[in-house]
C-alpha cells in the first residue's frame, strides 16, 4: 500500500452504532499497523472515552477534543480556550432558560445539569470555570432546538461546529481535528497525501479534503460525501475494515 498513515474518526465511523469495534475490523487494523503502516484516531471524544479502543487498538497517536489536545509518542499539545472568551460565551448560555451546557476541562466534564449518559460533575457555577480550569470545549444542546439554531456571538478566536446535528460544540480557534492531524504526521515525518482519512460528520470535511484519500462511510452527512475521494459500507457494515483491504488487495471499488 503506498499510504503510510491510516486516520479514523471513532463515532459512526469506526465504531457500530451500539459503540462497539468489530474483530473483523480490529485484525485489518492490526495487521496493516504490523506492517509498517501509523494507525492514528482523531475524535471529539476527551481521553477517558477512548481507553477501551486504545487498548483494542493502540493507535501510534490520537487527537482528541475536536484538537484541543493531541498525543503523540507521549508529547501532548494543548490549544484550549482563552478563559475571557470561554467566560463571554458561558454569558451568552446561561441567558438562555433551559440550555444544556458541558465544559470538557482539564479535570474532566462539567455540567449545569445532570446528563447520565455523560456522567458529569454537576455545578451552578459553571460561569466561574474557566478562572480555575483549562476549558478545552464548551457544549450546548436545548430540547427541541436544533443545534444549528443555537445563536451565540463568538469571540474571534473561538468557532463551533455542530455534531451529530443535535450538540454545538465550541472551541478554541487553534483546536481543529485538521491541526491535530498535522501534529500527529509531523511527529511521524508523514505528509498528508500520504495518508488516508475516514470521516462522516462536519468536522471531518477538512481531513477529508487535505489527505491523499478521504474516504466517508455511506451513513455520512451529504456534505462529507460530497468532498471525499471515495464513499465505503456504512460503519455498521466495518465499512473502514472493508474500503482497507480492497485497497490492499487491489480491487478498490470506485
Amino acid at each position: 500500500m503506498d499510504y503510510r498513515a491510516i486516520i479514523v474518526d471513532f463515532d459512526r465511523t469506526l465504531l457500530h452504532t451500539d459503540k462497539s469495534i468489530s474483530e473483523y475490523t480490529v485484525k485489518v487494523l492490526l495487521d496493516l499497523q504490523k506492517s509498517g503502516i501509523r494507525l492514528f484516531a482523531a475524535t471529539a471524544r476527551p481521553e477517558r472515552a477512548i481507553t477501551e479502543y486504545c487498548k483494542m487498538i493502540p493507535f501510534d497517536a490520537v487527537t482528541t477534543l475536536n484538537g484541543a489536545r493531541t498525543i503523540a509518542k507521549k508529547n501532548d499539545y494543548e490549544n484550549p480556550i482563552n478563559p475571557d472568551s470561554a467566560e463571554d460565551i458561558l454569558r451568552q448560555l446561561e441567558g438562555i432558560a433551559g440550555m444544556i451546557i458541558s465544559l470538557e476541562t482539564g479535570n474532566g466534564l462539567y455540567a449545569n445539569t445532570d446528563i447520565p449518559i455523560w456522567e458529569p460533575m454537576v455545578t451552578d457555577h459553571i460561569r466561574k470555570l474557566p478562572q480555575q480550569e483549562k476549558i478545552y470545549k464548551i457544549l450546548a444542546s436545548y430540547p427541541g432546538i436544533p443545534a444549528d439554531q443555537i445563536n451565540v456571538n463568538l469571540p474571534n478566536d473561538t468557532y463551533a461546529s455542530v455534531a451529530d446535528q443535535k450538540l454545538v460544540q465550541i472551541m478554541s480557534s487553534s483546536a481543529t481535528k485538521w491541526n491535530g492531524i498535522q501534529k500527529m504526521l509531523e511527529t511521524y515525518e508523514i505528509t498528508p497525501d500520504q495518508a488516508i482519512y475516514f470521516g462522516d460528520d462536519n468536522d471531518d470535511v477538512e481531513p477529508i479534503r487535505r489527505c491523499g484519500c478521504g474516504v466517508a462511510v455511506s451513513n455520512a452527512l451529504e456534505r462529507v460525501r460530497d468532498v471525499a475521494d471515495y464513499i465505503t459500507e456504512s460503519n455498521d457494515k466495518d465499512g473502514v475494515a472493508r474500503f482497507l483491504v480492497e485497497l490492499v488487495s487491489g480491487n478498490r471499488a470506485e
